[in-house]
């Protein structure tokens, strides 16, 4: 460890900013880009010292509710000349597809991370107003007499340390946000019951391709991302009692479980083309987005299961929350309390709902009886279907789609088992779960 006088000697004095972001990735580049085109002054830190840098772990869905903000900021043609997909989403049940009229389902985004974060980080850097510093680390915060934070101490390679003040600081720094544990900001930690392997395959595209699917086969998952290149993202997400075949042999485990669901896509006539990759521990962490002269986007408030392929999207669309919330009072110099608290409501009214849902269900337990009753209607239904995307691509709220669902629900199912009585048709037959698995569907249908 450093002493003082060794430290002091190697501290240049930097600058004072509007904003320092410490993270360019999605969040930290989206919140550099509007922060800089409204007219402050933004230090935007990464301490990877490559520009072509990008997260490796990733399935680089972008929901269609994060798009309006990639049109903003005039990033999605961009992403569709460097041959990014614009998939909509459908979705396999013991029931059938949940598959929404296509006229009614905006479109999402798939684009590889090795693609988009460069693209994206690019756009930032030569936003006017926004200094880009690459090779930095976050070594300690700024405080001023208030104890409010007021900027962050960054470090490079060759150990020089600079100081950069700033008004407000934001952690865009991922799940492990430094900037998070340095504040000493509160994290909720909740444990995941599933792990995650993926890896991109070249050869068919998928049945619906370029649409994203996911097999719901409770509870275990699986998953068809087609993307740019002629690639397409194969995932699996299981429970912890099958970790171990991953384990032996990711490659093998991973063709195998997708080859073995239902309306299998054609993972065996493909090629893979890079490693599979793997992540086992996947704790969900919820924290507060805000503090005194602080804010948290992306990752570093919410990073949560990643099943349900939001993490990018929630990126985007928690940096525009953040620059829409805070910007006012940003640019006049007036105090940020205000802004901060706009940002803090915005993100509970976009996302607490839904991280609820998510947290409960990451456990790796099986559909519940409610669940099972919606899923076997929505596959049923049109309407249900449309309402299910919405919710799902994260257009509207929990409280809203079961309003407006569970009525509707009841009553398909209930006229699907009038029909089948009134037809007299015998039970479906048994699948691999046998006699449980049929009472169980027969319960749902009725």
């Amino acid at each position: 460890m450093q002493d003082s006088s060794h430290r002091s000697a190697i501290i240049s004095a930097g600058a004072d900013y509007d904003a320092v972001i410490v993270g360019a990735s999605l969040a930290g580049c989206t919140t550099a880009i509007l922060l800089g085109r409204a007219g402050a002054r933004v230090a935007l830190v990464e301490k990877q010292p490559d520009p072509q840098a990008f997260k490796r772990i990733c399935s680089h869905f972008l929901q269609s509710s994060a798009v309006p903000t990639l049109e903003r900021l005039e990033l999605l043609d961009k992403i569709e000349a460097a041959g990014g997909q614009r998939p909509r989403f459908r979705a396999w049940t013991r029931w059938g597809w949940i598959q929404p009229p296509p006229e009614r389902s905006p479109r999402s985004v798939n684009l590889r991370r090795e693609l988009l974060d460069p693209l994206v980080r690019e756009t930032a850097a030569t936003t006017p107003g926004v200094d880009m510093l690459l090779g930095q680390t976050a070594q300690e915060l700024l405080r001023g007499g208030d104890g409010a934070v007021s900027g962050v101490v960054v470090r490079d390679r060759a150990g020089v340390e600079t100081r950069l003040g700033a008004r407000l600081t934001i952690g865009a720094d991922g799940r492990d946000s430094r900037i998070a544990e340095l504040a000493r900001v509160p994290v909720k930690r909740t444990p995941h019951g599933r792990f995650a392997y993926g890896g991109y395959f070249e050869g068919p595209p998928p049945a619906g391709a370029p649409d994203a699917s996911i097999w719901m086969l409770d509870p275990q998952f699986a998953a068809a991302f087609p993307t740019d290149a002629g690639l397409t993202f194969y995932a699996a997400m299981g429970t912890m009692d099958r970790l171990a075949e991953f384990r032996r042999d990711p490659a093998a485990a991973l063709v195998k479980w997708v080859a073995d669901v239902p309306e299998a896509p054609p993972i065996r006539e493909c090629r893979l083309v890079e490693p599979v990759m793997g992540k086992i521990d996947m704790e969900n962490r919820l924290r507060r987005p805000v503090a005194p002269g602080l804010a948290l986007v992306g990752d570093a408030a919410l990073a949560i299961d990643p099943l349900w392929g939001v993490g990018c999207g929630f990126a985007f669309q928690t940096a525009e929350w953040l620059a829409d919330g805070v910007g006012p009072e940003l640019l006049r110099g007036d105090p940020l309390d205000a802004g901060l608290e706009r940002y803090r409501k915005r993100y509970a009214r976009g996302l607490d709902g839904h991280a609820r849902m998510m947290v409960e269900y990451a456990t790796g337990r099986k559909f519940s009886a409610a669940e099972r009753m919606l899923f076997a209607a929505t596959a049923r239904d049109a309407k249900l279907a449309e309402r299910f995307d919405a919710f799902g691509s994260r257009r509207i709220g929990a409280g809203r789609m079961l309003a407006t669902t569970v009525p509707r629900a009841v009553a398909v199912n209930a006229r699907h088992a009038l029909r089948r009585a009134g037809a007299g048709s015998a039970p479906p037959a048994p699948t691999s779960g046998g006699d449980a698995d049929r009472r169980e569907r027969e319960q749902v249908a009725a």
